[in-house]
């Protein structure tokens, strides 16, 4: 098989910032991988979070062709080669990953969705992501997300409260909050019974990873569901959080790519939690190979494509905020013209 990556650069449309920094560019990795007149692709969402950039993804996947079985449907062989040699570069496995699976999928000739057997009826709706901005301008990118029925709402800043008055001054939708690890337990106390005031569906994250006796005082302070992000990287992650949080943010980028993320939701729903499908700054690949798994999700927030203006590929598209996977063989997506 023939293997290649290249960084590529990302512009936001409008900088983001969560609890822990602010952006206004990505730059991501992507990976084809051919064989047989086809070829895969796949991509590369690195985090600093995670101590992972295009520099240390370019140099896992300097190793990454010695390791490819000679059949892109030797996924788990191939995958769990990848993970013993860079076990610190998930993303750089998912982008791997992700090229395998619409490298077979092309070679069957059906769509990613189709192979793992999934019904492209029951994708949810996915939310459309607010960073953390003054309430003025809080208040006119709500007014530009007014196509969306559900919007994430990133808080972790002295300003939380404001910025809730400024959505709910605009909008009814659902919101969802996303704090980032970014509040103290004293603080997400206070925070989860004041958000009630503003109909809020659900908390992701809202404390640093640890401490299980603070993720269960914030639980039960919670009139509503508390979603692990952060603390939950891979599979084996998911039984240290039962009983503390109701569900869990499932990411290609941070388990290492489709097969692993199955392997997540069904630990997660085999401990009682609910599911989420979510993303970093990424191009239409990779939200789409996540897309193609969101039959099985409660909650989708796939919204990274649409926070940048240079997205080069078209793929899973959103109509009234639902998800609607495409037909095309392989994961689906095409450069755009």
């Amino acid at each position: 098989m023939e293997f290649s990556a290249e960084t590529i650069r990302l512009d936001l449309i409008h900088p983001f910032r969560i609890a822990r920094e602010v952006s206004d560019h990505k730059h991501n990795v992507l990976v084809r991988i051919s064989d047989d007149g086809l070829t895969g692709i796949g991509e590369a969402a690195p985090s600093r979070y995670y101590k992972e950039d295009a520099g240390s993804v370019l140099r896992a996947l300097e190793e990454a062709p010695a390791l490819l079985a000679g059949d892109p449907f030797e996924l788990e062989a191939t995958m769990n080669r990848l993970a013993s040699r860079f076990p610190g570069d998930p993303s750089a496995r998912a982008a791997v990953d992700i090229a395998l699976h619409d490298l077979a999928a092309r070679r069957l000739g059906v769509p990613l969705y189709r192979w793992l057997g999934l019904d492209p009826a029951k994708t949810p709706v996915t939310s459309f992501t607010i960073g953390i901005d003054e309430p003025e301008t809080i208040r006119r990118k709500v007014r530009e997300a007014a196509g969306y029925p559900a919007l994430k709402i990133k808080l972790g800043s002295e300003k939380d409260l404001e910025i809730m008055h400024a959505i709910r001054s605009e909008t009814d939708a659902r919101i969802r909050i996303d704090a980032n690890a970014g509040w103290t337990a004293d603080q997400a106390v206070e925070m989860v019974k004041r958000l009630s005031e503003f109909d809020v569906e659900l908390v992701e994250q809202p404390l640093p990873p640890g401490s299980p006796e603070d993720w269960r005082r914030v639980r039960e302070a919670a009139p509503m569901p508390i979603i692990a992000d952060e603390s939950v990287l891979t599979s084996t992650d998911v039984p240290a959080m039962a009983g503390l949080v109701d569900g869990v943010n499932i990411k290609l980028m941070k388990c290492g790519g489709v097969r692993e993320a199955q392997r997540l939701i069904h630990t997660a729903r085999a401990h009682g939690m609910s599911v989420m499908i979510g993303c970093m700054i990424e191009t239409s690949v990779a939200i789409t190979a996540a897309a193609h798994l969101s039959p099985l999700a409660d909650y989708a927030d796939l919204d990274g494509n649409l926070l940048i203006f240079n997205d080069p590929f078209s793929g899973v598209a959103v109509r009234q905020g639902r998800l609607i996977l495409p037909e095309g063989p392989g994961i689906g997506v095409a450069p755009r013209p």
